[in-house]
């Protein structure tokens, strides 16, 4: 039997930075991770990471062959991921007090754990307080001939293949779909979206939606809403796609289909029933503190079925060490206001509530808005796509929401984020002195629109 203090299941954001903390006390850790090409966890190896330095690779796709153009960005993005899949391994491993062990682990008892190496071997783990950090995995439909496709992918093993995709089929039309149409059709891919909604980002408002729809449809991605996939039939060197739109039964082919219906609770064989660990459709149950049902062991990150940021994974470690070594007065009540953003070709960034929402809740609000044109930064990066957005509250003067749809959203909104939770009125950000030239000092033009 192996002891430690802590045993930790998942290298992910919430484990390994919770770890640290610990053992940086002196307090002895376990760290058990399923897969050598996984420290660090999903955001480092499968997910932002990999994206985003293909999306950055992508929007620099101006000149010569498409595929070498492509099969280079792939080895770069390998080459990043390992970077700091190795940096977060050694920042675990070379502490004193850290144990990390590859393989399977599986409850047998509410503080004993089996943990099955490759090679059949097989330790047994118990620890003080456990922590559950296995993060999630992709859903596969129940479509007739889509799981044994060859021409199948997930947004995980899409980013493995060095084959450029001629035509990409993308089931699902949700956030990791559109940034991955986005991707592959700057490396020149055709690309289909094919999307079982009526609308396109239907969470999100219309003025936003028919925006972002028309810019991704100028840059070659067609749409297909309202659309049931109804069967995948593989070819010679390609797929059909069947499937149900509007009451008509349609095809297209495709080389390559990219299941990105979204993403569940990595809890498989976990053998949480064993330790009395109760769960629900979405993953392990936790309270406000994140601690399951069974005491001393908590459940962070994807795992516990919350929203799928790795934000928000880092705020759970912070959740989790307040009990531990503070005053135990952190929840997830502080998540409930958080950033939201898709990395498009033109991000879009948003926080709070938006105009339609407003309305629909009776809220009051004044607004600001201005185009992406009135940026001088934006020219000089060369996107002038879209506008930026805020509401206010009339009678406080705080911010009650923002979306962005600009060259660098995702930086912009942070900075609105953290007025928001701060209760600034929207004057501080109106009148602040920014640098210049930078997409910041859009905040000066774009607060002073607000009458």
């Amino acid at each position: 039997m192996i002891t430690a203090q802590n045993v930790f299941i998942g290298f992910g954001k919430a484990a390994k930075t919770l770890a640290g903390a610990l053992a940086n006390r002196g307090e002895s850790v376990i760290m058990i991770e399923a897969s050598d090409k996984m420290y660090g966890g999903t955001c480092i190896n499968v997910a932002c990471i990999p994206t985003k330095t293909l999306l950055t690779s992508s929007q620099n796709n101006r000149l010569g062959d498409a595929q070498e153009n492509y099969r280079s960005a792939i080895v770069n993005k390998n080459d990043v991921t390992g970077t700091l899949r190795s940096s977060n391994l050694h920042k675990l491993s070379d502490k004193a007090t850290v144990t990390v062990l590859n393989g399977w682990a599986e409850f047998e008892a509410p503080k004993q754990l089996k943990v099955t190496y490759q090679n059949g071997k097989v330790d047994q783990i118990s620890g003080e307080r456990i922590f559950i950090n296995t993060g999630s995995t992709p859903i596969i439909p129940e479509i007739s001939g889509l799981a044994t496709s060859p021409f199948m992918q997930t947004s995980e093993t899409l980013m493995d293949q060095r084959r450029l995709p001629k035509h990409l089929a993308i089931v699902g039309g949700g956030y990791i779909g559109l940034e991955f149409a986005s991707i592959y059709a700057n490396f020149g891919s055709q690309v289909t979206i094919i999307d079982a909604g009526k609308q396109f980002m239907a969470r999100d408002e219309r003025e936003l939606a028919m925006a972002v729809q028309r810019d991704m449809a100028a840059k070659g991605v067609e749409f297909e809403l309202n659309a049931q996939v109804t069967q995948v039939i593989n070819q010679v060197g390609e797929a059909k796609i069947e499937f149900n739109q509007d009451g008509q039964q349609r095809t297209i082919t495709a080389d390559t289909i990219l299941v990105a219906t979204g993403r569940k609770a990595n809890i498989a064989k976990l053998g949480l029933d064993k330790a009395g660990i109760a769960t629900n459709q979405r993953g392990i149950i936790v309270d406000d503190h994140l601690r399951t049902n069974v005491d001393n062991i908590w459940a962070m990150g994807d795992v516990r079925g919350g929203a799928q940021f790795t934000y928000i994974s880092l705020d759970d470690y912070r959740i989790v060490l307040d009990q531990l070594v503070g005053d135990g007065k952190r929840t997830l009540a502080e998540q409930e206001l958080v950033p939201h953003v898709v990395f498009l070709n033109t991000p879009v960034a948003t926080i709070g509530l938006n105009e339609e929402q407003a309305k629909n809740q009776q809220i009051a609000y004044q607004v600001g808005k201005l185009a992406t044109t009135a940026v001088p930064k934006a020219h000089v990066l060369g996107n002038t796509t879209g506008y930026l957005k805020v509401l206010v509250d009339p009678a406080n003067h705080e911010i009650l929401g923002a979306t962005l749809y600009c060259i660098e959203a995702q930086e912009l909104i942070n900075m609105i984020s953290l007025a928001m939770h701060q209760h600034l009125p929207y004057e501080v950000l109106r009148d602040q002195i920014y640098s210049h030239p930078t997409m910041t000092e859009a905040f000066n033009d774009l607060f002073g629109t607000i009458k």
